[in-house]
């Protein structure tokens, strides 16, 4: 039994790859598992899609595998797609509106807001060290301390998601409504469903807190069951999403950079062409190499190595570490701006509609 080695890097960067002739499909999946098997760093999945993703650590890493994939062991054609990066959705205020939403017999109501995670919460909850599982009473300590947080309001998060351990979060505040319990468990459903694929672009949500403000429901058990419940309750999120101001956050490289001084002009151009930030710079005691830190969004990071070592004339030694999420200033429900047309190329993709569908196709009226 081998144990998995650690690594100090981890597989952003991803291409989609299928069989030019349909027949190859075999060969193709029989080699993605050969390609997993021999570079243990190299993530082979189906997406739910069923295109078939390999991630690697960089652009460099993911065109060597796709080669070896080519020569050795798929041996057939395929077609590969161009690097795609994943987003999350978030949002950057309360909502402005409690929104309602029927269930498909109209007879029950779910009413509920979102409101953003307070800063440092959702890399808290990624590290581990708030979940599901905690003893309520720490967890309680901790959200109230740290994040001011009501205490009572930490005792009623009745779940956490995507995939119940991710940093969104689903809170009870109705006051005395009758039987709530019996929905809890179609809730958390749709709260999984809804976290998964967000309203924006189907992408993961991260850092929203959705408040459950008031139910109203059916006094007889069959016409509030799973089927009644869970659609409306996932449909009641998405338009809390659009309400609260919807936002993307794209992944952004910890870049480390070693060049000598007479490169460092190279590196800053190079970064203003790419939207990076040069945060620090340090000369290393007794040699003439400089260490510079900077912040790369990984969208722009395809064929940065490159453009470094041209700008610079291949004095300049970088290295990306996936570091942190970073919010998009723009807004996605605008075709027009910058993350209208990231959302519009997702979607395109995913094969679903191009733009984000309007706040009434969530939200019924009373």
């Amino acid at each position: 039994n081998i144990a998995d080695m650690k690594y100090s890097v981890s597989p952003v960067v991803k291409v989609a790859v299928k069989a030019k002739d349909g027949k190859d499909l075999p060969k193709l999946v029989e080699g993605l598992k050969k390609l997993s098997k021999s570079d243990p760093l190299v993530v082979c999945t189906t997406e739910e899609s069923g295109e078939h993703v390999i991630a690697g650590c960089g652009e460099l890493h993911v065109e060597i595998c796709l080669k070896d994939l080519k020569d050795e062991y798929a041996q057939c054609d395929f077609i590969v797609s161009d690097p795609v990066v994943s987003y999350r959705e978030t949002v950057a205020e309360e909502s402005n509106q409690t929104c309602l939403a029927k269930s498909p017999n109209k007879h029950n109501r779910i009413y509920m807001q979102a409101r953003p995670l307070e800063d440092g919460l959702a890399e808290v909850i990624d590290e581990g060290k708030i979940g599901p599982r905690d003893d309520p009473k720490v967890r309680t300590k901790v959200l109230s301390e740290e994040y001011g947080w009501d205490k009572d309001l930490t005792k009623k998060i009745w779940c956490f998601g995507p995939d119940t351990a991710g940093p969104n979060l689903m809170v009870d505040t109705c006051k005395g409504v009758q039987y709530l319990n019996e929905i809890k468990d179609s809730c958390n459903a749709a709260m999984q469903w809804a976290t998964k694929e967000g309203v924006l672009a189907e992408e993961n949500m991260r850092g929203i807190v959705f408040e459950l403000t008031d139910v109203v429901m059916h006094a007889d058990a069959i016409h509030r069951g799973g089927g009644q419940i869970i659609p409306t309750c996932r449909r009641v999120m998405y338009a809390a999403e659009l309400t609260a101001s919807p936002k993307l956050l794209e992944p952004v490289y910890l870049v480390e950079i070693q060049a000598p001084e007479g490169a460092l002009g190279g590196i800053y151009s190079v970064m203003n062409q790419k939207r990076g930030i040069v945060f620090e710079e340090m000369q290393r005691p007794g040699t003439p190499m400089y260490n510079v830190k900077c912040y790369l969004p990984v969208v722009e990071s395809f064929g940065f190595t490159a453009t470094l070592r041209a700008a610079t004339s291949g004095q300049a030694f970088p290295q990306c570490v996936f570091d942190h999420w970073d919010m998009l200033g723009a807004d996605p429900l605008d075709p027009g701006s910058q993350s209208g047309k990231i959302i519009c190329d997702i979607r395109k993709r995913k094969g679903i509609k191009d733009f984000v569908q309007p706040l009434n196709e969530y939200e019924d009226r009373l």
